[in-house]
């Protein structure tokens, strides 16, 4: 229950950046970092409350991070402001990052090695069915009220979820463990983080060389120091030695670029359909559902066959279908036909299914249960920068004007090369990793 409140605040949030634009008179640019804001406290805060949780425990993480979840919705809804909604939203992500590290780290500490893949096959359905259900519950919650009902219908799910959290999580055993603070790089991380998608907002914006040249040498400079610091650190906050890991490397390449993928398309598709006809948000999120449903339903098939084929193959054959079909958009670019791209997200989205539950079962069995949550922080790290800098480069393709079609058309092209990428990166990973217990 934990788990879902991601994705489905993540989608919802795609139907509704079109009415927070008109109601609070903000430029579409300005709105964009409601995701990317978002999506930059997911990717820092996960590896440190992993290893928080690795230290201290996981039980009251994770009942903690519910509780704040459920204050700061309520915020978030209520918010007079764009200025105010975007640090609630910073909220949000602040206490579910809590919540996603610890709770994908209870399940490889209780789950044994044969049933992983099936498992968090299970685990990423329910994911997916949250994505997939977010642009059609956003865009019904509109319709009927308006996009503040996107943030009001998480208390509901939060209360059950502190309910069954409080009754079925495991007791924490550990006592005394934590150790030295990483403080530089929980400053560094997100501060990199953030520089990084400013070069790329910039970037694509077309402006020249002197406003996005200074911020991309300030961003190579923080990311240099982070791994500095990192690499010398006794509990760094964010591991890069796991790089080293190919069980490990590879899955967190192929997971951030088909991110990268499926978050751009996520947002691009609301612009594109607003700019060609007047689409309501209800119809924008029964189109989007096409992509996400695929996922829903394939990740427990994708699990299964993890645990069965070795963890490799599925992945393989879910992201080389999700290239192939990201293929059309990037041909016919905004002047795709509604049923061709509600075909083309159907196949996107059942190639990620297929991929997402092997990718997550080979990272976390790369190291030993004891650090799964400080693993399963830094594997989201690597998804969400992927999500980052796709919504930070749409932002810039596609500027003030959201109807920028040539801006649309240069999205579905980012989008094929990432998912691309995402195929060559799996191709080096290892069919059965040694299992680490």
């Amino acid at each position: 229950m934990g788990a879902i409140l991601a994705p489905l605040n993540s989608t919802m949030i795609a139907v509704a950046l079109p009415g927070i634009v008109d109601d609070f008179g903000a430029s579409f640019a300005s709105a964009t970092w409601l995701v990317t804001a978002y999506l930059v406290v997911m990717a820092s805060v996960q590896p440190l409350a992993g290893k928080i949780g690795d230290g201290i425990g996981r039980r009251k993480l994770i009942l903690g991070g519910l509780v704040l979840f459920l204050a700061v919705s309520t915020g978030a809804a209520l918010a007079p402001s764009i200025w105010l909604l975007l640090a609630f939203r910073v909220g949000q992500a602040l206490a579910i990052s809590v919540v996603l590290s610890n709770s994908y780290a209870v399940l490889r500490q209780v789950v044994p090695a044969s049933r992983r893949g099936r498992t968090f096959g299970i685990v990423e359905a329910a994911t997916g069915l949250s994505a997939a259900t977010g642009p059609l519950v956003g865009g019904l919650l509109i319709t009927v009220a308006d996009w503040r009902a996107i943030f009001f219908v998480n208390i509901p799910v939060v209360l059950l979820a502190i309910v069954l959290g409080w009754r079925s999580l495991p007791r924490d055993s550990r006592r005394g463990e934590w150790r030295e603070f990483d403080y530089k790089g929980a400053v560094l991380l997100p501060a990199s983080l953030v520089s990084i998608a400013v070069f790329f907002l910039l970037l694509a914006r077309g402006g020249g060389p002197g406003q996005y040249v200074p911020v991309g040498i300030g961003a190579i400079a923080l990311s240099a120091l982070l791994l500095k610091l990192e690499l010398a650190h006794s509990n760094p906050v964010i591991q890069p030695r796991l790089f080293k890991i190919r069980g490990f490397a590879a899955p967190s390449l192929g997971v951030g670029t088909s991110n990268l993928a499926m978050y751009s398309l996520l947002l691009v598709i609301p612009l594109l359909l607003t700019a060609r006809r007047n689409y309501s948000p209800l119809e924008i999120g029964l189109i989007l559902t096409s992509l996400t449903v695929g996922m829903a339903l394939l990740s427990p098939i994708g699990g299964r066959m993890a645990d069965r084929f070795g963890r490799r193959k599925p992945v393989v054959i879910g992201l080389s279908i999700t290239a192939i079909a990201t293929l059309l958009p990037a041909i016919t670019g905004s002047s795709i036909g509604v049923v061709p791209l509600i075909l083309g997200l159907g196949v996107i989205g059942l190639g990620l299914g297929l991929s997402t539950a092997g990718m997550r079962t080979s990272a976390l069995e790369s190291v030993a249960s004891r650090d799964a949550g400080s693993v399963a922080g830094t594997y989201s790290t690597s998804r969400y920068f992927g999500s980052i800098v796709g919504s930070a480069m749409l932002a810039g393709l596609i500027g003030v004007n959201r109807s920028n079609t040539d801006g649309i058309d240069l999205v579905f092209i980012v989008v094929a090369a990432a998912a691309f990428t995402a195929v060559i990166a799996v191709l080096f990973m290892e069919s059965r990793p040694e299992m680490q217990d």
